[in-house]
């Protein structure tokens, strides 16, 4: 049970620290959904697709090699660094170079013409990145939580600073509302035709500070390229590139092919860019369960591997299984069964029209937090290229049912394929696991609280009584209440509550 609380602690401060980070940068939905046009939107939210795509690339497996090798007893935690942040360094370098060289070709062959700054600001923000991404994981090894939070806080901070002062401030000095002594220096800085660049400046100073506020973090680092030591890293490495990239397939790849798949002219009065911009808002609001999930995922990562040699350590990880899949079937409660509370974070009411997909997202998130739980046993029994079978099944699912089903059903097709990828991915994983390193997972458990809480958000989607009335909400308490009863009767000789 210590071990439990240890980890709901570490994942408690991963989360809060997430969730303050996620609070502010969350500010920016309803901020862009009001400064932002709907092309506008669409456009940033393909470019960061893309740059989803490109971290797994940049990263190609590093972090979790990282993890593996500075836990084996036979390696300094210290020469795993050193040897993962070297190599990080140089393959940056080198495909950031190769991105700014080539930024006009690329920026025509994606219909941005005239706009190779998004690739040269967008291939910059990626070197940095990842250069960062092992200071970060060695935080997280050494139960460092206070420090990692304080880092990512500190950079959606000035993220969030920066986008305010360049499309409120600048823009208000710019049109003589403000400060008019300022107004020709801001009318030099700003410019209409320039916001998406300055979304992009904006990612690109947060980054480069963060590297001031990790330094301690590179203490005792060198550049070491020893072949002999970055061989099997790669090995085990490699086949999380292709996990990582087949998983980018799986969530990002809808939000690349929507404006091409979609039938022009399926949404009245909505051109395909605008339905990007539309979906990509609402997406947005499945982030509370991305949130919940990446939380524990920062938590849980180094806790696996720490505890995979204990002789209870099945049990263990299936109890930590059981209270994932409680949590966020909550959470899909909370979030569902309040939607009309929720979409009025999405300020243009254009925005809106696209709310039901959120249900269906939020869902595909919880199985996908289900996979990451099952998903522990190929990398401890070293099997990641059985991890790469699993994902590259995965990848061809979204594919193929994305191009079957948009068409059909706009961007709620695309909702649908994640979802249904996601538990086929888990299905398999399972299957395999049970072979490779068996966990003894309560399948019936966590079968019935993901069904009951679907039935509970239909139950409030279908309140008859109006949207946001004050019988609505009430209603919506006691569907929420429903849960925690029914988890209080079924769990609570394991949640140690006495009788009075």
């Amino acid at each position: 049970m210590s071990l439990l609380k240890k980890l709901a602690g570490q994942t408690a401060l991963y989360g809060l620290s997430s969730i303050l980070g996620r609070a502010i940068n969350f500010l920016l939905v309803p901020f862009y959904t009001a400064v932002l046009a709907p092309v506008q939107f669409g456009t940033i939210t393909e470019l960061y697709a893309y740059v989803a795509f490109f971290n797994i690339l940049y990263l190609y497996g590093m972090e979790t090699a990282y993890f593996r090798f500075a836990t084996k007893e036979n390696l300094s935690e210290e020469t795993v660094f050193n040897q993962s942040e070297t190599s990080l360094i140089f393959s940056s370098l080198l495909l950031s170079g190769a991105i700014l060289l080539l930024s006009p070709v690329i920026a025509n062959g994606l219909d941005y013409h005239g706009h190779s700054s998004y690739f040269i600001l967008l291939g910059t923000i990626l070197a940095i990145d990842s250069m960062l991404a092992i200071p970060f994981a060695r935080l997280r090894l050494q139960n460092k939580a206070g420090v990692f939070a304080t880092a990512k806080l500190f950079n959606i901070l000035v993220n969030v600073g920066f986008n305010i002062f360049f499309l409120v401030f600048c823009k208000k000095i710019a049109a003589g509302e403000q400060f008019p002594s300022l107004k020709p220096l801001a009318q030099s800085i700003y410019s209409e035709e320039y916001i998406v660049e300055y979304i992009l400046i904006s990612n690109l100073i947060a980054s480069f500070l963060t590297i001031f506020f990790l330094l301690k973090t590179f203490k005792g680092f060198k550049i070491d390229f020893n072949w002999e030591r970055l061989k099997p890293m790669l090995i085990y490495s490699i086949p999380m590139l292709f996990i990582g990239l087949a998983g980018m397939v799986d969530e990002m790849l809808s939000r690349i092919i929507l404006k091409y798949v979609l039938p022009e002219g399926f949404y009245p009065n909505r051109t395909n860019l605008e339905a990007l911009g539309i979906f990509g808002a609402c997406y947005r609001l499945s982030m509370f369960m991305t949130l919940a999930v990446q939380s524990f995922r920062y938590a849980s990562d180094p806790f696996f591997f720490s505890q995979a040699k204990d002789k209870n350590a099945p049990e263990l990880f299936a109890t930590v299984m059981k209270w994932f899949v409680i949590a966020c079937s909550f959470l899909y409660v909370v979030v569902s069964c309040n939607l009309s509370l929720f979409e009025k974070i999405l300020r243009g009411e254009i925005f809106r029209e696209g709310i039901l997909v959120v249900p269906v997202l939020l869902m595909a998130n919880l199985f996908l937090g289900i996979y990451y739980n099952l998903s522990i046993w190929y990398k401890l029994t070293d099997k990641t290229q059985l991890g790469t079978l699993i994902s590259i099944l995965g990848a061809a699912i979204t594919i193929i049912a994305n191009f079957i089903l948009i068409p059909f059903f706009g961007y709620m097709g695309s909702a649908v394929t994640t979802l249904i990828c996601y538990f086929i991915m888990s299905a398999v994983s399972y299957l395999w696991g049970k072979k490779y390193f068996p966990v003894p997972y309560n399948i019936g458990s966590a079968l019935f609280y993901l069904t009951f809480a679907v039935i509970l958000s239909i139950l409030a989607l279908s309140y008859p009584f109006g949207k946001g009335s004050i019988m609505s909400y009430g209603f919506q308490v006691i569907l929420l209440g429903t849960y925690l009863f029914v988890v209080f009767l079924i769990e609570r000789k394991q949640m140690n509550f006495k009788a009075s």
